[in-house]
């Protein structure tokens, strides 16, 4: 049976794994393997973070728009 799409995690909970693994990185503790696959799964969580921003900051554009008598239109992200 295939695997159900995991549900994309908080921007607050992407950050924090981030700081963790920041921290765990900047220990030195890790070996290769183990810190190049930590640096590649927060490479993803920065990634998928900075996009979220986008994402939020065009909503807020839309909002602040300068047409007060225009309609609102939904927000629709580009890849989901």
């Amino acid at each position: 049976m295939p695997k159900k799409a995991e549900q994309p995690a908080s921007f607050e909970t992407s950050l924090t794994e981030l700081e963790q693994i920041v921290s765990r990185l900047e220990s030195g503790d890790l070996p290769l393997e183990e810190a190049l696959n930590e640096f590649e799964h927060g490479v993803q969580l920065a990634r998928a973070g900075q996009q979220k921003l986008q994402q939020a900051e065009q909503r807020v554009q839309i909002l602040l728009n300068d047409d007060k008598n225009g309609d609102l239109q939904p927000f629709t992200p580009e890849n989901d």
